[in-house]
């Protein structure tokens, strides 16, 4: 077993930073078209993060042409190019599934100004 979590933590991503669920993130996603890769974004609200080691997922949700759309990213992935926190925002529960429910001005949340996080994997140092 401890081979396996040595394999598993040398796989894992240190240049994600910080993020909570109510934070607008900005995703860069790598897209293949063909042979060709090309870098796609994704802006929203992540309304869920689930830890779970190297098998970490989060999902991101925006409204797009009046449709909702969630989208589940694996945060140790290669495909994930890039993860930027646009603004955090202030929420009191984990997993934020109500706002499926909710429609414009209903479904904002308010804006909590945090300090600047580092990268998990970054120490103080």
């Amino acid at each position: 077993m401890d081979l396996q979590r040595a394999v598993d933590n040398s796989q894992l991503r240190t240049d994600i930073p910080r993020f909570r669920s109510g934070d607008t993130v900005r995703v860069h996603v790598k897209i293949k078209e063909g042979d060709k890769y090309r870098i796609q974004v994704f802006e929203g609200v992540v309304i869920a993060h689930k830890n779970n080691g190297i098998s970490s997922t989060f999902t991101v949700r925006k409204v797009s042409f009046g449709y909702g759309i969630e989208r589940i990213f694996p945060l140790h992935s290669p495909i994930v190019e890039k993860l930027e926190v646009v603004k955090s925002g202030k929420v009191r529960r984990s997993r934020l599934y109500y706002l499926r429910g909710r429609r414009g001005k209903a479904a904002r949340l308010k804006e909590v100004g945090r300090t600047e996080r580092a990268p998990e994997g970054a120490s103080n140092a």
